[in-house]
């Protein structure tokens, strides 16, 4: 039994309704729900949450997939106060121990104290900027890829916890010409090909009970 935690992060706020990540991170539990050999938990950022509860699904999880929008080229408040929270909660209970650091040698060995070793991760992102902002020529993000540039230090925070990354997927131009039903079905595919490969989700699974 493959275990996926699924957290959307994405916040109510102003002219924003979360509705994007709302429908994306609803298909998410969709698509594992249908299945066999998976067991899915979930959590809205924007409902109350008992940060003790957060860390043990994460200690629980073989895979964590997180859906969020990206505001002013970062996450969105409400969700970098959870990751806070349940960080910190999780400090010596299941997430880190320490920074990997020893004082006999202080220089070396930074972000190795992570204690999710041996699960996974997967992040979706949204935008209001198009594809071609990143890819193009003098263009805005100056061929800086998503992963590379705005969410680099998510995937380093991910790293300091001893998970590893699974390749996940940005939606682009979602306010202006968002086509739901196509990036439903990209996305359902990308799922696919990313989870139900045997060979690929059998070695996911961390032992926990």
């Amino acid at each position: 039994m493959t275990k996926i935690f699924i957290i959307n992060g994405g916040q109510k706020f102003g002219h924003s309704g979360g509705r994007f990540n709302e429908t994306i991170a609803s298909a998410t539990e969709d698509f594992f729900n249908n299945l066999e050999g998976f067991e899915v938990k979930s959590t809205n950022i924007n409902h109350n949450y008992d940060p003790k509860e957060e860390v043990e699904k994460y200690v629980w999880a073989d895979v964590v997939i997180y859906h969020t929008p990206i505001w002013w080229f970062q996450i969105p408040h409400e969700f970098k106060k959870y990751i806070d929270v349940v960080f910190s909660e999780g400090y010596k209970k299941g997430i880190y121990i320490s920074d990997g650091r020893t004082s006999a040698n202080p220089t070396r060995n930074y972000g190795t104290g992570g204690m999710l070793h041996g699960r996974k991760y997967m992040v979706t992102s949204s935008w209001n900027a198009p594809k071609e902002a990143f890819i193009l020529p003098d263009e805005f993000f100056m061929e800086t890829s998503v992963d590379d540039g705005a969410l680099f230090g998510f995937h380093r925070m991910n790293a300091f916890t001893g998970m590893e990354r699974i390749d996940g997927m940005h939606f682009h131009d979602v306010e202006k010409n968002a086509d739901i039903l196509k990036d439903l079905k990209t996305y359902r595919e990308h799922l696919s090909n990313q989870f139900l490969n045997i060979k690929e989700y059998e070695h996911l699974s961390n032992g926990n009970n």
